[in-house]
């Protein structure tokens, strides 16, 4: 079920993380211009961890840290991230897995 535009906050933030669902993030990755595959689902569902967790969306170095810990080193890297979320990994992937905007971000 697509959402209306009064949904989200005008960066393109879900208001509400519980409306959030895997068609929701479809909704925003086309927004994004992304085509979602399986290590896209695999760091959003890694950021929903995180966040219920620590209560917060995660920085940058955060969000490197914890996937290593969790995917292995592999995919714990700036670089790795950056290649599914360009631009700020921590924000968009944030945005893409319905959560807000890392304290620390732009």
């Amino acid at each position: 079920m697509l959402l209306p535009d009064t949904a989200f906050d005008p960066e393109g933030f879900l208001r509400d993380i519980n409306q959030w669902s895997p068609d929701v993030a479809e909704q925003i990755a086309a927004s994004e211009n992304i085509q979602l595959e399986a290590a896209h689902w695999e760091i959003l569902y890694l950021l929903r961890d995180y966040y219920a967790q620590f209560d917060s969306s995660p920085a940058m170095r955060a969000l490197v840290k914890y996937s290593a810990q969790k995917l292995g080193k592999d995919k714990g890297t700036s670089l790795y991230l950056l290649k599914l979320f360009p631009g700020s990994p921590a924000k968009l992937g944030s945005k893409l897995a319905g959560l807000p905007k890392p304290d620390n971000c732009l």
